[in-house]
């Protein structure tokens, strides 16, 4: 291993730099390193807890939530149909999902640019279930991670085997709960329900997407784990381009740490060390098997175990606490923090927009559309009383959760008429669309041009909610 000195404000120290050319979970002929994380414990650990009982409760009961009898959170991406906060959008509102879509974008990167990495460590689901449900099934049945280690050593016996099966046994049982969750967010509670009661062959595909779902979360959980973080996830390699010395995260003060020594009861007075003592607990708790001491890595999914593996060492040896700890790098070589930097303030300005517009667009969007479109292969005609007539496809599109009822009235230009080829009466099925041919009649007189614009007006229970122009076709009076 090559070796590189660096000198930060007079204090030298070494640190090991082969973790730039080589990934932890994988050996150097490439085989799969299976990592064995000691049991975090300490306050950081409990919070992170305390976030995960309550950001699962809240996946696990989110389709079962309801509001006017219709899913609170639905992205049906098979009938191209989002709900979202009990709002129904069709793919009439696509602008506005691929604008919250970038919304969401921009707000990632500014919380990257501010706090680094800390939605992986603290609310992204694989860290999740992995770290405080699949890694706690395993601390349960199999002990630390030096019990773990010597279990997988040891010679198969109906104890190992009986621990073995059983915890895969609950780690597919979790992986199908949360493959019907999933799916329930994407069908719809009411039909995962069907194709749980009913037979397979009457929702093949329903049936085919839950076992592919059971499968892929079993594979991610039981055997691909940690390098879904470090090795498939893309926002760890956007972090990289995204953080700035100024950005916040777990971090190892070298200043104070280095240089490392062993912990000894006689040190002589003369010689200068740091607090930290090389016990390598920081590594040991580690999930993606990183050593943090080595400065910010793409691996780092800011989970905080070190830091607090850290702290009770501290502690122990009459030290304070805090050599592993949210900091920038700036502030531990400054001794500054400083937060709202010029990338943050312009990253805050274009969030703002964003969010105004996307609230703008949200706040105006209305329950009912309307399309106006003149009939192909059509122009005009004249009636027997001498009036000219064009031909109109005219589609209504309801976004609620009920039936309405509509009334059509031309507002412009006074005279003209229409007509609903198939009845007068209009009521728009609810999340439906309701197309019809309208002929609109016009007095030769009021034709002024050879394209006339005729203003359509859309009355819900007697108030106007749309407002529609129109092109009328006819022909142009013969001047002496």
């Amino acid at each position: 291993m090559k070796e590189a000195e660096v000198n930060h404000d007079e204090t030298l120290y070494q640190f090991d730099d082969e973790f730039r050319n080589t990934i932890s979970t994988v050996d150097a002929e490439g085989k799969r390193v299976w990592l064995y994380p000691k049991k975090p414990t300490g306050v950081h650990h409990r919070w992170r807890v305390a976030l995960s009982i309550l950001f699962l409760a809240l996946l696990f009961t989110g389709p079962f939530i309801r509001m006017n009898g219709h899913p609170f959170i639905l992205f049906n991406i098979f009938e191209r149909k989002f709900i979202l906060f009990g709002q129904v959008f069709w793919p009439q509102d696509f602008f506005l999902l691929a604008l919250s879509a970038i919304t969401f974008f921009v707000f990632v990167i500014l919380f990257t640019v501010a706090f680094g990495r800390i939605w992986c460590g603290w609310a992204c689901p694989q860290t999740l279930f992995m770290e405080m449900v699949f890694r706690k099934i395993e601390y349960w049945l199999e002990g630390d991670a030096n019990n773990a280690r010597k279990l997988k050593a040891a010679p198969m016996t109906f104890n190992k085997a009986a621990r073995n099966i059983f915890k895969h046994f609950l780690f597919i049982l979790i992986s199908v709960s949360i493959a019907h969750t999933v799916m329930a967010y994407l069908i719809g509670i009411d039909e995962v329900e069907k194709i749980i009661t009913q037979s397979p062959t009457e929702h093949i595909a329903g049936f085919l997407g839950l076992t592919a779902f059971s499968v892929i979360f079993y594979g991610v959980y039981a055997r691909f784990r940690e390098q879904a973080c470090t090795v498939v996830c893309p926002y760890g390699r956007l972090q990289s381009v995204l953080l700035v010395k100024d950005s916040i995260l777990v971090a190892y003060d070298w200043l104070r740490g280095e240089p490392r020594s062993k912990l000894k009861k006689s040190q002589p007075q003369q010689e200068k060390h740091g607090d930290c003592i090389d016990c390598k607990l920081c590594v040991h708790v580690c999930p993606t098997g990183i050593d943090i001491r080595n400065g910010t890595q793409l691996e780092c999914v800011n989970c905080t175990a070190c830091i607090d593996a850290c702290d009770d060492v501290m502690v122990k040896i009459n030290k304070p606490k805090g050599l592993i700890r949210y900091a920038s790098y700036n502030s531990i070589k400054d001794g500054k923090v400083k937060l709202f930097t010029p990338r943050v303030a312009g990253y805050s300005v274009v969030l703002i927009a964003l969010l105004s517009l996307l609230s703008f667009f949200i706040f105006t969007r209305a329950d009912i559309e309307m399309t106006a479109l003149k009939a192909p292969g059509t122009l005009y005609s004249k009636t027997d009383d001498g009036q000219i007539t064009n031909l109109y496809n005219i589609e209504f599109i309801n976004k609620t959760f009920k039936d309405v009822p509509l009334e059509l009235k031309i507002e412009s230009p006074a005279g003209a008429t229409f007509m609903r080829v198939g009845g007068p009466e209009i009521v728009v099925p609810k999340e439906g669309i309701l197309k019809g041919l309208y002929m609109i009649k016009l007095p030769p007189e009021l034709i002024t041009s050879t394209k006339t614009i005729v203003q359509l007006g859309v009355y819900e229970n007697g108030k106007k909610i749309i407002t529609n122009k129109v092109k009328f076709i006819g022909p142009l009076k013969k001047r002496i």
